[in-house]
């Protein structure tokens, strides 16, 4: 089973707000973060300091999928302002249920921490 985090965030993001924004998404779930194996987002947010030192520090992978490819996969939770911003209506749990495959699943639909957007999604 995969277990991945989404994440979406402004550019700049800082390393402990990406941290707690994480940490609490997990542990509403009841998860720990060896329990993850991927962290996806955009490909402008993946070229991100922050965003590469959580995924080596955590030992994740990081994927990160085009406002193209984000736009294709189907969510519950679409955003016009994301959208007109990004160029897709998701960033957090389009990519981490492109990060799980088809059969996936969300565990945690998307949640604003100190503004980061994180959702949790595993495979099927």
């Amino acid at each position: 089973m995969i277990v991945a985090v989404g994440v979406g965030a402004r550019p700049g993001v800082t390393g402990a707000a990406l941290r707690e924004a994480v940490d609490a998404a997990l542990a509403g779930l009841g998860l720990a973060r060896g329990d993850v194996s991927v962290l996806a987002t955009a490909d402008r947010r993946a070229a991100e300091p922050a965003v590469r030192e959580l995924a080596l520090d955590l030992g994740w992978q990081l994927l990160a999928r085009s406002a193209a490819d984000l736009a294709r996969q189907d969510v519950p939770n679409p955003s016009r302002v994301v959208a007109a911003a990004v160029g897709t209506p998701s960033v957090a749990e389009a990519a981490a249920l492109s990060a799980v495959g088809p059969a996936g699943s969300l565990l945690l639909p998307k949640q604003v921490c100190g503004g980061v957007t994180v959702a949790v999604a595993r495979s099927g």
